[in-house]
C-alpha cells in the first residue's frame, strides 16, 4: 500500500502538535520534579540534581561532580555547595572508587532510593504498562530513534553562539 504525500499544512500541523506535546512533557515533568522537591523539602535544583544521579545510577553507570555540573547548568563552585548539601541530608555520598583518587563519583543513599521509587514507581508503572504497552517495540524503536535525534539536534543548536541579546528600549 502506498501512502499518500503528506500537505505541507498537515506537515506544519502535525509539527506543531509534535511541538506541543514535548513542551507539556517538559513541563510537567518540571512539575513532577518540582514536586518530588517540595515532597523531600529540597530545593527544586538539589532534586534535580539527584534524579540526575538517580538516573545515571538505574541506567548502570554514576555521575562525577563536574558531569553533574554540566547537567544540571551550574557552577562547579554551586554544584560543590548542592552536593554539601545532600550529603549532609543523607542522599547522597561522594567516593574516590577509582584508580585515579582524585576521580569522585557520585551515589545516592539505599533510603533515598527507596523514597525516589515510592514516589516516581506508580507513575512508572503507569507508563510502562498503560501507555507503552499500546505500541509495538517497532513503533517505540523510531520513537527512541525520533527523541535521539531530537535530543542531538538540541545540544548541537546549544552548543553554537547565542544570538545577541535584544535592544531593549
Amino acid at each position: 500500500m502506498r501512502k499518500e504525500p503528506m500537505s505541507q499544512a498537515d506537515a506544519r500541523a502535525q509539527y506543531e502538535r509534535i511541538h506541543e506535546g514535548m513542551r507539556a512533557y517538559g513541563a510537567s515533568y518540571r512539575e513532577l520534579a518540582r514536586r518530588f522537591a517540595t515532597w523531600l523539602g529540597l530545593h527544586s535544583t538539589d532534586a534535580e540534581a539527584l534524579i540526575e544521579i538517580l538516573t545515571a545510577e538505574e541506567r548502570g553507570s554514576t555521575l562525577s561532580p563536574a558531569r553533574l555540573s554540566e547537567r544540571i547548568s551550574l557552577s562547579n563552585s554551586a554544584t560543590t555547595a548542592l552536593l554539601n548539601r545532600l550529603e549532609q541530608a543523607g542522599h547522597i555520598v561522594r567516593s574516590r572508587e577509582h584508580d585515579d583518587r582524585r576521580v569522585i563519583t557520585l551515589r545516592s543513599t539505599p533510603r533515598v532510593h527507596t523514597l525516589a521509587n515510592d514516589f516516581f514507581g506508580p507513575l512508572g508503572t503507569k507508563v510502562e504498562d498503560t501507555v507503552m504497552g499500546k505500541y509495538t517495540p517497532e513503533e517505540l524503536r523510531r520513537f527512541e530513534d525520533f527523541l535521539a535525534d531530537v535530543h542531538a539536534t538540541m545540544t548541537a543548536h546549544l552548543a553554537e553562539p547565542a544570538p545577541s541579546p535584544p535592544l531593549l528600549p
